[in-house]
């Protein structure tokens, strides 16, 4: 789960294994796989960091020795 604030203010957690589309219109709108919508006050670059280190920390994306990480372009 990352922990995002909606634009009231109110924080919330929101499982990122669900997470389908990020966008800014400006403001951070999330797309889930279902088709339900979150705007969020994060920039969606945090977003995404956000998801990168829960990925990590359930070994979604792990780094084992001598191996090489790609980076998202």
């Amino acid at each position: 789960m990352i922990q995002l604030t909606k634009l009231n203010g109110k924080v919330f957690s929101l499982n990122a294994l669900y997470i389908e589309v990020i966008e800014s219109f400006p403001d951070t709108t999330i797309t889930l796989t279902n088709g339900h919508k979150y705007v969020v006050k994060e920039p969606e670059q945090e977003v995404i960091d956000k998801m990168t280190l829960f990925y990590r920390n359930i070994n979604v994306l792990s780094v084992s020795k001598g191996s090489e990480v790609l980076e998202h372009e």
